[in-house]
């Protein structure tokens, strides 16, 4: 007698949620945030409107999880060649071309302007985008303080947020292009700020 096998229940909720990340993803570039509905997620996805409302409250919430599904949880690091200035450069030029990536730009422009009006989804924004990246360069900052490189009186966070405030700022307000030439004389500026006198 032939055994049945049971299906994997786990399997095929990881399929489904696979869908429903590519969905919100592809759509969230499509159409923008504000026309982005969980009906057309499941439309596109393949799965009914329930099974998105089992896992998430929100379209929000679908969109947050699926753009960080990739992140990972390890802790983000920023190179340490010995050379302060140019790692940054590096860091800050790799972020300029992910910021200028029409499929990254649009969820997370969708993500912050949704976090705006919504505070619970900004801190979780926070949590899962910002906080790893943000730590990754107070760390790199500290090292370079305790050899001496930056002034030992130098706030790292005030420092970190000294480069990346302009850069958010210029990328959300679209105020003026992302550039290589825009984040190199920021790393110059700020070095002029923190290089011990």
């Amino acid at each position: 007698m032939a055994t049945t096998k049971t299906p994997d229940a786990t399997r095929r909720s990881e399929r489904s949620r696979r869908a429903i990340f590519d969905a919100a993803l592809e759509l969230v570039g499509e159409v923008g945030y504000d026309k982005l509905t969980i009906e057309g997620i499941a439309a596109r996805a393949g799965v009914g409107k329930q099974t998105i409302y089992r896992w998430w409250p929100s379209k929000a919430a679908v969109l947050l999880d699926a753009f960080t599904a990739e992140a990972g949880d390890g802790e983000a690091e920023l190179p340490d060649t010995g050379d302060l200035a140019a790692d940054l450069k590096r860091v800050l030029r790799a972020t300029v071309d992910e910021f200028n990536n029409p499929k990254f730009e649009a969820p997370y422009r969708a993500l912050a302007t949704a976090g705006a009006n919504d505070p619970e989804l900004s801190q979780q924004f926070v949590i899962k985008l910002q906080d790893t990246g943000v730590q990754a360069y107070v760390n790199r900052l500290g090292k370079a303080r305790e050899a001496g490189h930056i002034a030992e009186d130098v706030d790292v966070r005030i420092a970190t947020e000294m480069l990346l405030g302009p850069f958010t700022q210029r990328w959300l307000m679209r105020s003026g292009p992302l550039t290589y030439e825009f984040t190199d004389a920021l790393v110059d500026l700020v070095m002029r700020a923190v290089t011990p006198r």
